[in-house]
């Protein structure tokens, strides 16, 4: 897994748009033009004061970065955006106080982290979004990311997720410079 890097945007953003469903915090929306479809949120609702651990998707405006995805479990995602297959060494730092804190790291790694190569189906796509990472502040969450979601749609630690046919749909959709607003 490589750094992951904010991207210059010119012209028109394309603009995922997600909302909470009113009464189910951890249950929304993903809006893309046209499209809409169900996703799950943090358990924690949509907040505008994350931190980490505290389970809840950050409200804001990020940048869509990167794809990737596990080649053993599907084909390569249609998309304008950079895409790379995951590694079984891939993984992500989660340690506030490490300085590669919400960054990709190579496994095995001493301090906190993430895998992002998962027995279950949720990274099996999954789209770095600009949350925290130029420049990461220490606490303010990491991992924060746009994935499958799992079948029976409990909440995520703090991502977007939807499901797999509709991942595929956006992303076909998606070219550089796109942007999730999380509202």
């Amino acid at each position: 897994m490589t750094e992951t890097r904010s991207r210059p945007a010119g012209g028109r953003h394309q603009v995922l748009q997600v909302r909470a469903r009113p009464g189910q915090r951890s249950l929304g929306t993903v809006q893309l033009g046209q499209l809409v479809f169900p996703c799950a949120l943090g358990r924690g609702g949509i907040t505008r004061r994350k931190r980490e651990g505290d389970g809840a998707t950050p409200a804001g405006r990020f940048e869509v970065l990167d794809v990737y995805f596990r080649a053993d479990r599907g084909r390569r995602p249609k998309t304008g955006l950079p895409v790379a297959a995951l590694h079984p060494d891939d993984g992500w730092c989660d340690e506030p106080d490490h300085p590669r804190y919400n960054r990709p790291v190579p496994l095995p790694f001493s301090a906190s982290h993430e895998a992002m190569w998962r027995q279950d189906r949720l990274y099996d796509i999954i789209v770095v979004l600009d949350c925290n990472l130029h420049p990461a502040v220490r606490g303010r969450g990491s991992a924060i990311f746009f994935h499958i979601a799992r079948e029976d749609w409990r909440p995520t630690l703090g991502c977007v997720a939807v499901s797999p046919q509709h991942m595929r749909q956006i992303l076909a959709q998606l070219r550089p410079g796109a942007v999730m607003e999380i509202l």
